[in-house]
């Protein structure tokens, strides 16, 4: 009788599969590792051939970028978003790629020097290292590693206190540092165990006000452990995928506000075991930290819908001027929020500097008379180039 193996399957370790797929994706172009992506054609006029047929993604993040901005690009691959980047920018913006993968690198920085001739100025750099260990810098290691290689457990907790101070005092991408962060299909690659720290690194690294938009495979059930184990579909961009609602409620979790779905597949770009696997395109916003202070703001809703709730908890009732905090104020008053809030601002303004504590849970109405004054009697006459003007309606 055969007897059956009741033992647990070895774990897969993702890091080997995938780079090892994308160092043969960096010498020829593997067709599987990515889905169609239209891109303008004027950006890819002056990226060699070697990047553009060597490019791995499912979606566009250059498409949001605007001029003079600094952009982290996570997984930059052979280099053709940070390329594309650089372009979208121009010279007084910047381009850092980061990518753990030798072979990929090799690709993109030698492409480099090519794209600055041919557009007239540099400002890209790429960086190796791991997208949710962005203070981690492997060439501190390889050098120190090289001067004194480690022979002992002494040796070995010194080692470890020098790659502590060099993430805390030299990291590889510093605080606030970046306007924005892409990806082009490559959240899904890092190990479940280490995407909290991925986002948590995204976060970090961007300025206040600052954004993330990241393109990802994503999936409309959960994907089951046997699929997770299969290397092939680790690469592939399969057994990685976050479930669509997780992918954004990761964002949510780090601390980002104003959380949209830019793009999204109408077609599955794949289909496993009934699962569906699309692209998705989502922007974040981080800028929602900070003191809530009373200043006398109101926020009204203009609708369709008859309220909403934003990341804070506030709910905006169509119509109705809801009280906030300075804070929120700015920030439902602008970016993703812009067109869809308006502000109302006290007839006297009140200095930050001497607004009392805003308790910024709930809902509460804002008086018209908190913004006006108590006091506030004026009358004012019509104009005479108002619409009630002599021959008019009126």
């Amino acid at each position: 009788m055969t007897q059956t193996d009741d033992r647990d399957p070895e774990p897969l370790d993702v890091d080997a599969a995938v780079s090892a797929c994308y160092s043969t994706g960096a010498t020829t172009t593997v067709p599987e590792l990515c889905c169609p992506v239209d891109y303008d054609p004027r950006w890819l006029l002056v990226i060699p051939d070697e990047v553009v047929q060597r490019d791995y993604g499912c979606g566009d993040p250059s498409r949001h970028l605007r001029a003079g901005e600094t952009v982290l690009d996570l997984g930059s691959g052979t280099g053709k978003i940070c390329f594309i980047a650089s372009q979208v920018v121009g010279a007084t913006g910047r381009v850092i790629g980061v990518d753990t993968n030798l072979d990929m690198l090799d690709v993109a920085r030698r492409a480099a020097p090519v794209v600055a001739e041919r557009i007239g100025y540099a400002n890209v750099t790429f960086l190796r290292g791991r997208i949710e260990d962005l203070a981690f810098d492997p060439s501190v290691l390889d050098a120190r590693l090289a001067a004194r290689p480690v022979t002992s457990a002494a040796g070995l907790l010194e080692l470890q206190a020098e790659l502590d101070e060099q993430r805390a005092r030299r990291p590889l991408v510093a605080d606030a540092s970046v306007d924005v962060v892409v990806s082009n299909c490559v959240l899904n690659l890092v190990h479940p165990e280490k995407k909290r720290a991925l986002f948590d690194e995204v976060f970090r690294v961007l300025k206040k006000g600052g954004r993330a938009v990241i393109s990802d495979i994503v999936c409309d059930e959960d994907v089951p452990e046997h699929l997770r184990r299969d290397p092939e579909l680790w690469s592939g961009c399969i057994s990685g995928a976050l479930r669509e609602d997780e992918f954004l409620r990761a964002f949510e979790e780090a601390g980002f506000h104003g959380i949209e779905i830019l793009e999204r597949g109408a077609e599955p770009w794949r289909t496993v075991e009934g699962i569906e696997f699309r692209s998705l395109t989502v922007q974040a916003g981080k800028g929602k930290q900070g003191a809530c202070l009373e200043q006398n703001q109101a926020v009204i809703y203009k609708g369709p819908w008859k309220a909403v709730v934003d990341d804070d908890g506030h709910t905006l009732r169509r119509g109705e001027r809801m009280a906030v905090c300075g804070k929120t104020y700015r920030l439902l008053t602008s970016g993703p929020y812009a067109g869809q809030v308006l502000g109302v601002e006290p007839r006297v303004a009140v200095d930050e500097s001497l607004a009392r504590p805003f308790a910024c849970t709930g809902e509460r109405l804002r008086s018209p008379r908190e913004s006006k004054g108590e006091a506030f009697r004026l009358t004012v006459e019509a104009a005479p180039s108002s619409c009630c003007e002599p021959g008019s309606c009126c």
